[in-house]
């Protein structure tokens, strides 16, 4: 039993469970001498109780607020005006995120002592059949009526007030003075009033969370004031949740801002996040901005894993998606730390440089933009060497013998038109001549220039060191690789010579032997389609090296890279050892 506060109808008393107390039928006497029956005749004077900041109340040790063990008070408030409060530990915080490791450390930390909250079940157990036999709980439970009643030498009873302290941190979510400011939270050194638990050192805790003076000579005056504060707080509480004013509804940036936040500490705490599982292209941006908060705090190590796992529950979804968006993935896939996404947005990146190149250069960082620069020059590589065995294809005779026009005019003619369709097809057209300037000059005011005729002109210049105007041209430019995807797709596909989505179709054979009438009939076509025929076989595979894929959509959809619309090659590969984070996160 708590003693009670007075005598009279207004005075209050706490009683815990009947397991607890231990009142039997039996009317059994309690530890100060008191029977049952004499306890249940002194609860019909109470009045009922509201449980309303009783020690019925226990507060949740839990996520989002560790009300006796958290030490990291988190205020994340939009300019709206709504917030979320975390209530979290130092050492959770400080193992998932550099950030809060750093400013907590005794350099730059801010912390205040705070008293600290005994765990719940432990202040003020009392014993079944008996007295006060727990003298730990004694102490922690503040007594109502200011007098001790285990002490006979009446020593201040403020000497048992918690005195336990620790530190706390607080933080808050600083929104920027302009638009363009990232929000970021701020350490504080002041301690919120509604978290903060000090009391002056001359009161002691009530149980209903006012405070009560030390003053043994105004018993009953206390305990009256008591009473009406309480009541009086209570229908404060009631007054202030139906009049508050309401907020206006926060805008959707302040609902994402809201949402990363919380999703970021639920990740740390082990929490699945709350992200979109049915629409892709929401869950992208969602993901994008959590691992941009993450980058900001140094938490990546800890909400990459989680962003990469939510992700790839799309499977052939993400895929198409990486196909359509291959810079923002690898971006994304970077953040994460993300094997499968990274390399699969690699293989596109690649595959359609220098497509995007800005991009990726502004967005990344050099080991991204180098990894890509060496597996584009591996590529290239490899295009080079087998166009080069490409443009040595020919046919031989009977005798083994390279056909020539001496030994054989019209295969000779077939190797010609295999050669000239692959020079077309691998080839940029040819830049523009602009004529120099000296000459235009000349020629337009009919005055030839000095030192005779124009290959005098141009010996005697080359013997003073300066080259021709048409020797100062630039060569003509190298093809990018992925203009030539579609060109060895076509060389690597097997289609028959009469479809349309083929080359060197039936319709352009008959077309090109008609230039030579004295070789055009129903046989020689015939056999000029043949030889043609046994040209773009060996040439299938010569390129069977650049028709590999990589891409984890060509499993999904069954077939190579034609069959999902990609001109470009995805033979590139990736390892452990490519990955610009060093292989993963451990």
């Amino acid at each position: 039993m708590v003693s009670q506060l007075g005598e009279g109808p207004t005075a209050l008393a706490l009683r815990g469970p009947a397991s607890v107390i231990g009142v039997g039928s039996s009317g059994g006497r309690h530890g100060d001498g008191r029977t049952a029956s004499s306890h249940v005749s002194s609860r019909s004077r109470r009045y009922n109780r509201s449980h309303a900041g009783g020690t019925s109340f226990i507060p949740q040790n839990e996520f989002p607020l560790f009300s006796h063990s958290g030490d990291v008070e988190i205020i994340v408030r939009v300019p709206s005006g709504h917030e979320n409060r975390y209530l979290l530990h130092r050492h959770t915080l400080t193992r998932c995120s550099g950030f809060f490791e750093a400013s907590t450390s005794i350099e730059w930390s801010r912390a205040r002592d705070v008293p600290a909250t005994p765990p719940p079940g432990t202040a003020g157990a009392i014993k079944a059949g008996g007295g006060s036999q727990d003298g730990a709980a004694g102490v922690e439970l503040a007594r109502i009526d200011g007098r001790d009643r285990g002490s006979a030498d009446g020593a201040n009873p403020t000497s048992m007030a918690v005195t336990a302290f620790k530190k706390r941190w607080r933080y808050e979510l600083d929104t920027g003075a302009v638009d363009n400011d990232v929000p970021m939270l701020i350490q504080k050194e002041e301690i919120s009033p509604s978290t903060s638990t000090r009391l002056p050192p001359t009161t002691t805790s009530s149980i209903f969370g006012g405070s009560v003076a030390n003053s043994s000579s105004s018993r009953h005056h206390h305990s009256k004031s008591s009473s009406h504060s309480f009541f009086r707080s209570v229908a404060n509480l009631s007054l202030s949740a139906n009049h508050a004013p309401a907020l206006p509804p926060p805008t959707q940036a302040e609902q994402d801002l809201l949402r990363d936040y919380d999703n970021l500490f639920r990740i740390m705490y082990n929490y699945a996040p709350c992200l979109d599982s049915i629409n892709i292209a929401d869950a992208y941006v969602q993901c994008k901005t959590l691992l941009t908060l993450a980058d900001q705090y140094d938490a990546l190590a800890v909400v990459g894993p989680r962003v990469d796992h939510h992700l790839l529950q799309f499977q052939s979804r993400l895929w198409k998606q990486i196909a359509k968006y291959p810079i923002s993935y690898l971006r994304l896939g970077y953040l994460a730390r993300s094997k499968i996404i990274f390399q699969e947005a690699l293989i596109h990146v690649v595959g359609q440089w220098p497509a995007g190149e800005r991009s990726i250069r502004s967005a990344l960082p050099e080991s991204v933009l180098d990894l890509i620069e060496d597996k584009v020059d591996e590529l290239e590589e490899t295009v080079s060497r087998i166009e080069s065995r490409l443009f040595r294809l020919t046919l031989t005779n009977r005798a083994g013998e390279r056909v020539s026009p001496s030994t054989n005019y019209l295969d000779w003619l077939a190797v010609s038109l295999f050669r000239q369709w692959l020079a077309d097809n691998t080839t940029p057209p040819p830049s523009p001549i602009i004529p120099d300037r000296h000459h235009r000059n000349g020629a337009h005011n009919g005055v030839r220039p000095r030192g005779g005729s124009s290959s005098s002109s141009g010996s005697t210049s080359a013997a003073n060191g300066h080259l021709p105007s048409h020797s100062n041209r630039p060569p003509p430019p190298i093809p990018p690789v992925a203009t030539l995807g579609r060109t060895y797709r076509l060389l690597g596909a097997s289609p028959s010579s009469r479809d349309e989505k083929g080359y060197l179709t039936h319709d352009e054979c008959k077309r090109f032997l008609k230039l030579t009438p004295d070789f055009y009939g129903r046989d020689n076509l015939r056999r000029f389609e043949k030889r043609v025929e046994e040209l773009k076989a060996i040439a299938r595979e010569v390129v069977r090296p650049l028709m590999g894929s990589g891409l984890e959509l060509h499993h999904i959809e069954g077939g190579g890279a034609a069959s999902v619309g990609l001109g470009y090659l995805t033979c590139t590969r990736g390892g452990e050892r490519d990955l610009p984070w060093g292989g993963g996160y451990d």
